[in-house]
């Protein structure tokens, strides 16, 4: 059509009876409130479907004439009151957490969670996988237990990528532009009503930073954006997008999230007593907390003390190079500038950020030297970080140095179907909500009749095959696919006759996923998928990064299974992954699948997502699973030993997973009786929500950082602030004396040692120490028991030894009357650490001394 094209959109006007419609568009919660969702989409189904699932863009979009309707609806007003109810209900609710023995946290206290995505619901498209999901549960249930809680992110552009998939199997990932109108945020204004802004350093200028705040239950978030007038081309290009760009890119966002991020909460007018790093993304919010203490008057080293005693830094990656890290020239160019402000020289700047003797910067090298409350986000993955991180506490053992964990677990609002909520009532009592660390409430699983379970099931796996068949339609036309051939590849994704066992796969295509590892040995395969007496569908879904060409690589070899005659339309690769696929996944397979290369899944949530809806985990003893499988919950894949070579071990643990599914899966899955469904499956799928749903929710998770850490750091905080920060200051200074001394730091045994006693008899143990200039009370001097060939030292076991008398040249007697309540072969080392009043873990100087 010829003539100048404009566009115009008219927005319509909302019913006065209506008016609140606008304030739950503009408040996450119903991210995790599904008849709050449900409300907009009666209004209009396809167009809530076409706005993504926005609230705030369908409010804008929706025809006058419904609204008109809906405001002399009763049915709609009534439903509309209802969560209107449930809205003002959450919002008047007071939780508190309460720790037996220690202080809570305080009126005055305030957490600051910063990462670099946050995945809350697909209408704010600023995430991309499991890190991003796990943040904006964090931030969900800091809501749901009245946290003292922000969140500080970026704002991006564009976000992560949609993805389409050819008929090869090749991922196209396609951008869009995010249009902040229709997403639930809004400018943070200043008190004359302009927005508020701030600004960063980066090399020779400024760059300008607009904050906005998204509203998540009862915590903020606040998003930082710099497409902003102000700015060069380049600079507003910063936070374009998701994860995208170069090295120069990732550090311009790094700065702007963790630097930027400290200056808007200062404009603002926020102290935060505890700043949280989630992953090292953020980690430059140690540099420019330095700079503000360093500039007030603090030196340095007394201002890293003060900043890392209330940094808690949680790390999600096991893999050594997944840890963000830049070359020396890129981070000489960033700040050489602004170190004379931070009180340091640029090499000191540098050595911040260096492990393994590795020239380049390492975020995680900051972060853990920035902080002094670290964690994994599993037993497992705990362990393994304490090894990787280990060179930063070069003298003491990986088992003792101060890496935590805290498990993941799972926004249960979130994630849970509402099929389950009305029969949860019934069988679990009213409340179960609110009780869902309570073991003994989750016992009542069991009381749920078998016939009921069942039906719950196949309901969620029906409403999942629904949208499967909508996404494999769509994609099988767009690639000109027949329709003769859709009817093949979808002849068990029926939702009529949910009945076939079906097994999921979906989550970021990684190699360490080995999302391909069923398909070592497609004979065996076949032979398991061939029985049209036990039929079963494979369902993989997930995104690989654009610049990852091997997960792309494995994408194109599951679409080529796919399309072997013997195994069409019994294994489908979906596209376009995304939460809303995601929630009708996890709810509606059979069984959930997860075999990593151990040890490298950090915890891993889907699978626990997948359990709380009576999904079977079938998965590597790894992350989370290696704490939640007990042999009747599920299925586990025992990693083979760390001596085979990667193809002997995909072969092993391949078999491992054919022979699961062939003698175990499969079978118990149709061992039906006269009632049409096998009551051993369901007696194993209410053992794995009994088991898993108590444990690995993020009610949990949240107690556990507010014990292991956000209470303590908040308190220590307020007892270092004292005096202008004084001890810091002393701590920092002492800190430096016993870095000098410390080679001159010798032990030498006094008494003679004993080698057997009776039982009940006492051994006086006695230990001269060369301090070399330091005082008697800067060292702890203890016994380390364990028994023999034992590879770590029993954390219980350790004894501390008194001060007792000064020696000659310079030397310290400690002494020990010890009687030893075990019996049988023990053996026992002597060493030294230093110690402090102020430290918040023993051993976070890292140093050592063995006699």
């Amino acid at each position: 059509m010829a003539g100048t094209r404009y566009l115009l959109e008219v927005n319509p006007e909302i019913p006065p009876r209506l008016a609140r419609l606008e304030e739950l568009a503009n408040n996450l919660w119903y991210s995790w409130d599904r008849p709050t969702r449900a409300l907009f989409s009666r209004l209009h189904p396809a167009l809530w479907r076409a706005v993504n699932h926005s609230p705030k863009a369908f409010l804008k979009r929706i025809d006058q004439k419904r609204l008109k309707e809906a405001a002399e609806d009763p049915i709609f007003l009534g439903t509309m009151n209802k969560v209107l109810s449930a809205y003002d209900t959450y919002a008047q609710m007071h939780t508190q957490i309460t720790l037996p023995g220690k202080q809570p946290l305080v009126h005055t206290d305030q957490i600051a969670y910063f990462c670099a995505e946050f995945g809350f619901h697909e209408s704010l498209p600023i995430y991309s996988g499991g890190l991003g999901i796990l943040a904006g549960d964090h931030c969900k249930a800091a809501s749901d237990l009245r946290l003292p809680f922000i969140a500080v992110g970026l704002l991006y552009r564009q976000g992560y990528f949609t993805q389409t998939i050819d008929r090869d199997g090749r991922q196209d990932a396609h951008y869009a532009d995010n249009d902040f109108d229709d997403m639930p945020i809004a400018p943070v204004l200043r008190a004359d009503g302009s927005d508020l802004r701030v600004s960063t350093h980066l090399p020779g200028r400024p760059v300008w930073i607009k904050v906005w705040q998204a509203q998540v239950g009862h915590a903020t978030l606040y998003l930082l954006d710099t497409d902003l007038p102000e700015n060069t081309e380049h600079d507003r290009n910063i936070a374009h997008r998701l994860y995208g760009g170069d090295r120069t890119t990732r550090i311009e966002q790094e700065i702007v999230l963790g630097m930027g991020g400290v200056k808007a909460l200062a404009e603002m007018g926020i102290q935060p007593s505890v700043w949280h790093i989630n992953e090292g993304h953020a980690a430059f919010l140690i540099l420019e907390r330095i700079r503000g203490f360093v500039t007030s008057g603090m030196p340095f080293t007394a201002a890293l003390e003060i900043v890392a005693c209330n940094t808690v830094f949680t790390t999600h990656t096991p893999v050594p190079a997944g840890h963000d890290h830049f070359d020396e020239g890129t981070v000489r160019r960033y700040f050489e500038e602004c170190c004379a402000e931070m009180g340091c020289d640029v090499d000191g700047l540098l050595a911040l950020g260096r492990i393994d003797n590795q020239r380049d910067f390492n975020m995680t090298a900051l972060a853990l030297r920035g902080s002094r409350y670290h964690n994994g986000v599993s037993r497992i993955h705990g362990d393994v970080s304490a090894r990787i991180c280990a060179e930063l506490w070069p003298q003491v053992e990986p088992a003792e140095n101060p890496m935590d964990y805290v498990t993941n677990g799972v926004h249960v609002p979130s994630f849970l179907a509402t099929d389950w909520y009305e029969t949860f009532d019934r069988h679990l009592g009213l409340g179960w909500m609110h009780r869902l660390t309570d073991h003994g409430c989750w016992q009542g699983i069991h009381r749920i009749p078998d016939q009921v379970f069942w039906s719950i099931r196949q309901s969620l796996k029906a409403q999942m095959l629904h949208l499967v068949r909508a996404r494999v339609r769509e994609q099988h036309t767009r690639n000109h696919g027949s329709e003769a051939h859709l009817d093949r590849l979808l002849r068990f994704a029926d939702p009529a006759s949910p009945t076939v066992l079906t097994i999921g796969f979906a989550r970021r295509f990684a190699t360490y996923k080995r999302a391909t590892l069923l398909f070592k040995n497609l004979e065996w395969l076949r032979q398991i998928l061939g029985d049209n007496e036990r039929p079963v569908l494979f369902i993989f879904a997930g995104k690989a990064h654009p610049a990852d060409e091997p997960g792309q690589a494995m994408m194109r070899e599951i679409q080529a299974v796919a399309s072997r005659p013997e195994f069409e339309g019994r294994i489908l690769l979906l596209e376009g992954y995304d939460l809303h696929l995601s929630r009708r996944l996890v709810s509606g397979v059979d069984v959930w699948l997860n075999n990593p290369i151990y040890p490298l899944e950090a915890s891993g949530t889907s699978g626990m997502k997948a359990a709380i809806n009576g999904a079977l985990n079938l998965s590597v003893l790894d992350g989370w699973w290696g704490e939640a499988y007990d042999g009747a919950n599920g299925w586990g894949i025992k990693p083979v030993a760390d001596a085979l070579d990667p193809g002997q071990r995909d072969a092993e643990e391949s078999r491992t997973l054919y022979e699961l599914l062939q003698d175990s899966v499969v079978p118990l899955y149709y061992r039906n009786t006269s009632l049409g469904y096998s009551p051993d499956w369901v007696a194993m799928a209410k053992r794995s929500i009994a088991t898993i749903m108590p444990r690995f929710n993020m009610e949990r998770m949240l107690k556990e950082y507010v014990e292991k850490f956000y209470a303590p750091a908040s308190t220590h905080w307020r007892k270092v602030a004292a005096d202008d920060f004084a001890g810091m200051r002393q701590l920092a200074d002492w800190k430096g004396k016993v870095r000098a001394a410390w080679s001159g730091i010798k032990l030498r045994r006094v008494d003679s040692p004993v080698a057997r006693v009776r039982y009940g008899e006492t051994v006086r143990i006695e230990i001269a120490v060369q301090l070399n200039g330091l005082r008697p009370d800067d060292l702890t001097v203890e016994l380390v028991f364990n028994r023999p060939n034992e590879r770590n030292p029993i954390r219980a076991n350790r004894f501390r030894l008194q001060q007792h008398q000064a020696l000659a040249n310079g030397e310290h007697l400690y002494v020990r009357d010890l009687t030893p309540e075990q019996c049988g072969k023990l053996e026992y080392r002597v060493r030294a650490h230093p110690t402090h009043p102020l430290f918040t873990h023993p051993l976070e100087m890292g140093m050592m001394a063995w006699l």
